[in-house]
């Protein structure tokens, strides 16, 4: 076991963390301390397990430093649907319907019953976000393979305010077939949520840039880039951004499915 900042032997500091544990209610992951997880089938990768069943979460999500090289032949699958964002880099992706490269801003959502595998065929390290859930299925409906770069897609107004917008990665909103949905969401210095919101659906959070002040439950909480955040449902939340750059996060949300019972 190793350490994801890669720092080795005492700090000069007292011992500390911001990180902060509610088992079913939010979790509050900072890079320090997180440690690189040995995991069967990513080959010369550092990865990183975040979100978790044992945290609450219905999901698992990962980061991950591909090396060149680094490579696995097998994620999703078998029940399990699952979406890989590159984060800086490059890589090639494959499953059943596609193959791309993807760069910087790419990303490959494949549905459950076809698998995806990655490979850094570059000279230079790939920075990824992977998640893995098991589909929710309904008889009738089925999601699809879909490949893409966020940097194509156009900025949202989120709830019409000019200064707070999203951008979607998926066809969630008008296929039912998809039980969840990818987002990225951007808060300019001092714009926030409209709302605090409350809602069944959990949040997988993990910050791209800049800074902030989340609410979680009933706690202010600041948050920066390389944080990570799971919300279980209905748990409070709202955000606003600080500093001079804009706040900016991944997070998955899963949707169009009622409760069971």
């Amino acid at each position: 076991m190793s350490y994801l900042n890669n720092n080795t032997g005492y700090r000069k500091t007292l011992l500390d963390t911001r990180s902060v544990y509610k088992k079913d209610n939010f979790v509050i992951l900072e890079p320090d301390g997180l440690v690189k997880n040995a995991i069967p089938g990513y080959e010369n990768c550092d990865t990183t397990i975040l979100g978790s069943p044992e945290m609450g979460a219905k999901f698992a999500d990962y980061i991950s430093t591909v090396h060149p090289g680094g490579k696995n032949n097998k994620i999703g699958g078998d029940g399990i649907e699952a979406f890989l964002y590159v984060i800086s880099g490059e890589l090639t992706v494959k499953n059943a319907d596609e193959e791309a490269t993807l760069k910087e801003g790419g990303y490959i959502y494949t549905p459950a019953d076809k698998p995806f595998c990655f490979e850094n065929k570059s000279d230079k390290d790939a920075f990824v976000y992977i998640y893995r859930k098991r589909y929710a299925a309904i008889d009738g409906l089925s999601a699809h393979t879909v490949v893409g770069n966020i940097n194509d897609v156009e900025w949202m107004d989120y709830e019409g305010m000019t200064n707070c917008q999203s951008k979607d990665f998926l066809p969630s909103a008008k296929d039912l077939g998809f039980d969840m949905n990818m987002h990225i969401l951007k808060f300019n210095p001092g714009a926030c949520h409209g709302y605090i919101e409350t809602h069944i659906q959990e949040h997988g959070m993990y910050f791209l840039q800049g800074k902030g002040m989340y609410r979680l439950d009933d706690e202010w909480i600041p948050l920066q880039k390389g944080d990570y955040v799971f919300m279980d449902s209905y748990v409070p939340q709202a955000c606003y951004g600080v500093g001079t750059e804009d706040f900016i996060y991944i997070y998955s949300k899963d949707c169009n499915r009622d409760v069971e019972l």
